[in-house]
């Protein structure tokens, strides 16, 4: 006997266990999460390093130089008995200090506009001449990768070592001038022009640069629209040029009041004599006599105080020119 064909629908296993996800979407979903983990995982490996860095030896060392400013720290970097603001008052009351602060004032009211202006007509010159702006811009800012220490050590045993075979004096001596030792000399005080000369070969081509920068930010259409009205030279430079180099020229002034205020390494390689330091040097920055304080009495706090004085003295400059500047503002 031969059993009917079955017509009804097809029959189905039925099979244990959950229901495989169809699609693409959940499972994607799924994946996800962890590819976000993987990523902060990878960031957090390829920072640990550096804000580890940071936070050990920048951060921390701050906050215990901050400590030391309020302890007597004498012959020890460990906090020793509290003495409260007594290190600032102390240093606030120190003549030295204070003709310090006055030299640097003095030191920065000058060499600040020389600076500028001699960065900013450099790159005027340079921005006109069409063949051979890219030699003459690496030219004048490799100055700029030259360690201080070694420049000044360039400008006190050659250029101005006091000597009738240095070259200042050969080239004096071509005018009929005599030899002169030019960092011992104090009247006139012919250790400004070592300062000088040496900061603005540092630093002119750095800014030059940035001037560049803003310079060829300007639109051409300006200097032809002027053009067309019959506007030229120092019209255009008061007109067109040093308005659209507003927010170049707030910075650059930004930098050099902060390097002004800075001021150690020219400074204490100049004038350092050895054994006896920079004690008998005719001209001190702030910096410089701290240093003498921490490293040369061991006076740790004391040094530390003058350290966050001289911060707050920059802070406040930096604001204030902020302020009558409008670095930051919105032009609306």
């Amino acid at each position: 006997m031969v059993a009917a064909p079955h017509t009804g629908p097809p029959r189905t296993r039925r099979r244990s266990g959950p229901a495989r996800p169809s699609g693409r979407g959940p499972a994607r979903a799924g994946r996800r999460p962890r590819a976000g983990r993987s990523a902060w995982a990878a960031f957090a490996l390829l920072t640990a390093p550096t804000l580890i860095g940071l936070g050990a030896f920048k951060y921390v060392a701050i906050g215990w130089s901050f400590l030391l400013s309020l302890s007597d720290a004498r012959g020890t970097i460990a906090p020793g008995r509290w003495v409260g603001l007594d290190n600032y008052l102390t240093l606030l009351s120190d003549r030295t200090f204070r003709a310090s602060l006055g030299q640097i004032l003095l030191f920065t009211a000058f060499i600040v506009p020389v600076t500028f202006a001699a960065s900013l007509g450099l790159a005027l010159l340079v921005h006109r001449i069409r063949r051979g702006r890219a030699v003459l811009r690496t030219a004048f800012l490799i100055p700029a990768a030259v360690s201080y220490v070694a420049a000044s050590l360039l400008w006190k045993m050659s250029l101005f070592n006091g000597l009738p075979t240095g070259i200042a004096n050969t080239v004096a001596g071509w005018f009929g001038m005599e030899a002169v030792p030019w960092l011992q000399t104090t009247s006139p005080p012919l250790y400004w022009v070592v300062l000088v000369t040496l900061r603005l070969w540092l630093q002119v081509g750095f800014y030059m640069v940035l001037f560049l920068a803003g310079l060829q930010g300007i639109p051409q259409d300006l200097y032809e629209a002027a053009a067309l009205d019959g506007a030229k030279g120092l019209r255009l430079l008061r007109s067109i040029t040093l308005p659209m180099l507003r927010n170049t020229s707030v910075a650059v002034l930004m930098l050099l009041f902060i390097a002004a205020f800075q001021a150690f390494d020219e400074f204490y390689n100049l004038f350092n004599s050895g054994l006896s330091g920079t004690g008998a040097a005719p001209v001190q920055t702030p910096l410089v006599h701290l240093y003498n304080t921490a490293m040369g009495s061991q006076d740790y706090g004391l040094g530390s105080a003058g350290a966050f004085v001289l911060t707050a003295l920059i802070v406040g400059v930096t604001l204030i020119q902020g302020r009558f500047t409008g670095f930051g503002r919105k032009e609306g």
